[in-house]
């Protein structure tokens, strides 16, 4: 079982550094939804049985990260003209670059600490810090208002990584409730790039500069 999840963590890595590294908006979109997906099934595996709880987060994250919300994403970027993120604030190589210095920084700082026998040897901690790093560098070099709502949601696929490691613990109302405020706090995001879109012809969170004359 420790073998399936540091797998299933290693893809998540990877799909980390490919969302860094394309400049494709629609890319980035599909990169996410497929970790997403992946994520779903971790409560699964983390635990090694089918208990209820578990099955309707899976099923849950599975529909919300993998489907509604990069369908939503698509459909909003249906309707712009931009498809690509052109000029980040720093380049796409450059980006993978420091998203695998990030792993890499993740990977030391989870060896120091004191985690539990049955988290000490896989790559639940490592994978949650270096998803939540690169949500921050998406989130922080990225100008398209799509590409940094894409930062958001890796930002909490790193969360919700943390989250698993107290699902037993943790009620699982605690658990329905982040998923529920993430697809709030999309779903309003998206008419908000609506309205950006409409106003100024452009998803460039630079442009909302103008709003302050």
């Amino acid at each position: 079982m420790s073998n399936l999840l540091n797998s299933l963590l290693v893809m998540v890595l990877m799909l980390n550094l490919f969302a860094l590294g394309t400049s494709r908006i629609a890319s980035v979109i599909r990169t996410v939804a497929m970790q997403g997906a992946l994520l779903g099934t971790l409560p699964l595996v983390l635990h090694g049985h089918l208990s209820g709880g578990a099955l309707l987060i899976a099923a849950l994250t599975i529909t919300l990260k993998g489907v509604v919300i990069p369908g939503m994403m698509n459909r909003a970027l249906r309707d712009v003209k931009i498809k690509r993120e052109v000029e980040p604030l720093i380049g796409f190589q450059a980006s993978v670059i420091l998203g695998a210095l990030a792993t890499v920084c993740a990977l030391l700082f989870a060896g120091r600490l004191p985690l539990a026998a049955a988290h000490a040897g896989t790559l639940v901690v490592p994978t949650a810090i270096a998803t939540v790093l690169t949500g921050f560098i998406l989130l922080i070099t990225r100008f398209k208002a799509l590409t940094q709502v894409m930062g958001y949601l890796v930002l909490e696929n790193g969360i919700f990584i943390f989250g698993m490691l107290l699902v037993q613990a943790m009620p699982l109302v605690v658990e329905l409730g982040v998923l529920l405020d993430l697809f709030v706090a999309i779903f309003v995001t998206c008419i908000i790039v609506n309205h950006i879109n409409q106003a100024f012809s452009s998803l460039d969170t630079r442009r909302l500069a103008s709003l302050k004359e």
